[in-house]
């Protein structure tokens, strides 16, 4: 529900919704809101959920580039490229809200330079939203696992488990 909620939210808001209206702000405030609860839920929540089992690491994403590159190893839980994505997007999403909100203000209302940084951070997070696409398809053909039903069901299928 996490993610295709915020998927559906920040699309809507990117592409669609007026950027001008309430309705563009109150999708901003429901896109924060999918992000504290993912925060919380990164502390408390299952086992592969828990940020304590994808920590950032630059030297594990080599590693993975590596396993890309050989045709090695499946991971059970999020990839430590995905890790890096993840912590990528809610850091980008959570500046996207607060620039947001900012320019809302008094102090900060019809300021040029935050609506640039807000839109720069949108125009990042698009980039990364492509990248991330590209990298689940590619490696759901390169792994055989259908790493988009994961993302809707939480539990990855092995190839040769039994379902």
């Amino acid at each position: 529900m996490f993610h295709w909620s915020l998927v559906a939210a920040f699309a809507a808001n990117a592409l669609v919704i007026d950027e001008e209206s309430k309705l563009h702000l109150w999708i901003g405030y429901f896109v924060i809101a999918l992000v504290a609860i993912r925060i919380v839920w990164g502390l408390i929540g299952t086992r592969y959920a828990r940020f304590s089992s994808f920590r950032p690491s630059l030297s594990a994403a080599m590693e993975q580039i590596s396993d890309i590159a050989t045709g090695r190893r499946i991971h059970l839980g999020h990839t430590p490229l995905g890790a890096l994505m993840i912590y990528n997007l809610i850091v980008t999403l959570l500046l996207i809200g607060l620039t947001g909100w900012l320019m809302t203000t008094d102090m900060f209302w019809g300021v040029e330079w935050l609506e640039e940084l807000h839109e720069m951070f949108v125009t990042w997070a698009e980039i990364s939203v492509v990248l991330h696409i590209a990298a689940v398809i590619y490696e759901s053909r390169r792994t055989g696992v259908n790493l988009p039903r994961a993302m809707v069901t939480g539990a990855k299928t092995l190839p040769g488990a039994q379902a």
